[in-house]
């Protein structure tokens, strides 16, 4: 069998951001507020809210920054109860817990998506934000969430880490909440090693997360750059909340921002070939009487970069013989309930008081699988992923390779 090939690494930065990082270091001009005007932190901010379609957007350190400063920008009370999924990265509900608000979790189903019969019962509460995981890239039913939420007035974050360039029945996720919030850490779909940005239409709540990211004194006077109405809003809000707020200092670096912008022009190519690559692998396990590939719901259009497959038909020592198979090939298989430290199971948030036990999630943890595949492997090297997969299983059940 051929090498399986390495997925750690990511799409090499385009040349294009050579000559302005050779530039900043040349100058030692990394402040994004050292600059009068057009610092790259800026540029990237304009560029991304016109691509996502959104009026406002600041770049700040991670997407966790950007969780952190929405729910502090929504001037939540202490102590108010934010309802998030229980299948997310835990730093979901940290950005909660650092906001000085308390988590809520709600069940998930093997679908990756949130189970929205308990998503509704929880929703009462005393609910006073939501944060929406699209988590690995799989979108819940917005049309009944925001739907809920609307009719109670309760405002919804978007955690879309995973899921720049995804789209529900044609608008980009991240533009359906009051605001969305987006990685660029290493393994999402535009990488620069840390880093995050949040978008939002909203002006009032853009001021507010602008000032506690970092701006203090007239440095958020670098923020107003959009046009007509938009413009007056945020200028207005602004001078509202000059000297009112704490700061945080999240801000994003000059130097950040010069990889991201290059990489901006090629996410439309990154999306197809993603999906591409997915669709392609999902075809191939799903042959399997032990692998399910969940579908997408009917008005969502993905931007994957990986893949998750539950596991179908076996008991724990077969689930560990898998692991343990696929991983001596040179496939790292992530089986999200298995590990006693993944910090995708919702148990292991030893930091949260009263953890609630949620079955479903949890059986679902059990058996769920993660791969990564980078959008830049070629076919070849996804049959070898996938063939490493389907003799994986084939061993762990007893089975002779097909």
């Amino acid at each position: 069998m051929q090498q399986p090939p390495n997925v750690h690494d990511a799409e090499a930065i385009p040349e294009a951001a050579r000559a302005e990082i050779d530039a900043l270091l040349q100058s030692g001009d990394l402040f994004r507020y050292t600059a009068p005007e057009n610092a790259p932190v800026t540029l990237l901010e304009q560029e991304f809210a016109e691509l996502l379609g959104s009026k406002y957007a600041l770049a700040v350190s991670s997407c966790s920054a950007a969780l952190f400063l929405s729910l502090k920008a929504l001037d939540l009370p202490r102590d108010a109860r934010v309802l998030i999924p229980g299948f997310t990265f835990a730093a979901v509900p940290s950005s909660v817990v650092h906001a000085d608000c308390v988590p809520v979790l709600c069940e998930v189903g093997e679908n990756y998506r949130i189970d929205i019969a308990d998503f509704t019962a929880r929703l009462d509460q005393d609910i006073q934000a939501v944060i929406i995981s699209h988590m690995r890239g799989h979108t819940s039913d917005m049309d009944a969430i925001m739907a809920l939420c609307e009719a109670r007035g309760i405002p919804v974050i978007e955690d879309a880490a995973h899921s720049l360039g995804t789209t529900w029945n044609g608008r980009n996720i991240g533009t359906i909440g009051r605001v969305g919030c987006f990685s660029f850490q290493s393994y999402k779909m535009v990488n620069a090693g840390e880093g995050g940005i949040l978008i939002t239409d909203d002006a009032d709540l853009a001021a507010r997360a602008v000032i506690m990211s970092g701006a203090y004194e007239h440095n958020w006077q670098k923020h107003i750059t959009c046009d007509g109405e938009g413009r007056g809003a945020l200028s207005a809000a602004f001078t509202k909340w000059q000297n009112q707020l704490p700061l945080y200092n999240l801000r994003l670096s000059n130097l950040s921002a010069a990889v991201i912008r290059p990489q901006l022009p090629e996410l439309a190519r990154r999306v197809k070939d993603g999906l591409r690559n997915h669709d392609y692998v999902a075809d191939l396990l799903n042959a399997s009487p032990n692998f399910h590939v969940p579908a997408p719901l009917a008005p969502e259009k993905r931007a994957p970069d990986s893949i998750q497959f539950n596991l179908v038909g076996m008991d724990a020592a077969q689930i560990r013989a898998f692991s343990e198979a696929s991983a001596a090939a040179g496939v790292k298989v992530q089986i999200f309930g298995l590990s006693t430290d993944n910090a995708r199971a919702f148990w292991n948030w030893r930091f949260l008081q009263d953890l609630p036990e949620l079955p479903q999630t949890r059986a679902m943890l059990m058996q769920a699988c993660d791969v990564r595949l980078p959008v830049r492997l070629s076919q070849n090297e996804l049959d070898v992923i996938a063939e490493i997969l389907l003799t994986a299983v084939d061993t762990s059940m007893g089975r002779e390779a097909a």
